[in-house]
C-alpha cells in the first residue's frame, strides 16, 4: 500500500496508509489491532466513513481536495457511522486524540507528500 507523509504548518505529523481502491477503501482499517502513534489511513475519494467490525475509536478528519480540513469526527467508537460529505473528498484516519493533540480545526490546510 502506498503511503504518504501529512504535514501541519511545514512539520510532518502522521505518516499515513493510502487506500485508494475499491477493496481497500472497503477494508480500511477493519481487523487492526490499533493504529500506532503518528500514523494513520488516508482514504481517497471518501466523504463518509464507518467503524463497524472495528477494534478501537479513531479520530475522523475529513478534507477538501486541496488538503483543507471542513470537519474533525474526533474518538468514532467502533460500530458507528460518520458523515461529513460537504466539501470533503478525502479522509485522514487517525488514533483517537490524535487531532486534539495536534490541535487540527476545519479551515486549517495540511500538506500531503508521497513518501518515497
Amino acid at each position: 500500500m502506498k503511503k504518504v507523509a501529512v504535514h501541519l504548518n511545514g512539520r510532518r505529523l502522521w505518516v499515513a496508509e493510502v487506500a485508494d481502491n475499491p477493496w481497500t477503501r472497503f477494508w480500511g482499517l477493519i481487523g487492526r489491532k490499533g493504529l500506532p502513534p503518528g500514523h494513520g489511513m488516508l482514504i481517497v475519494p471518501c466523504r463518509s466513513v464507518h467503524t463497524w467490525f472495528m477494534r478501537f475509536p479513531i479520530d475522523v478528519v475529513y478534507l477538501a481536495k486541496d488538503g483543507t480540513v471542513t470537519a474533525v469526527h474526533p474518538n468514532l467508537r467502533p460500530f458507528r457511522f460518520s458523515f461529513r460529505g460537504r466539501g470533503a473528498r478525502m479522509v485522514l484516519e487517525l488514533p483517537a486524540g490524535a487531532a486534539e493533540l495536534a490541535g487540527l480545526k476545519p479551515g486549517q490546510k495540511l500538506v500531503i507528500k508521497p513518501l518515497e
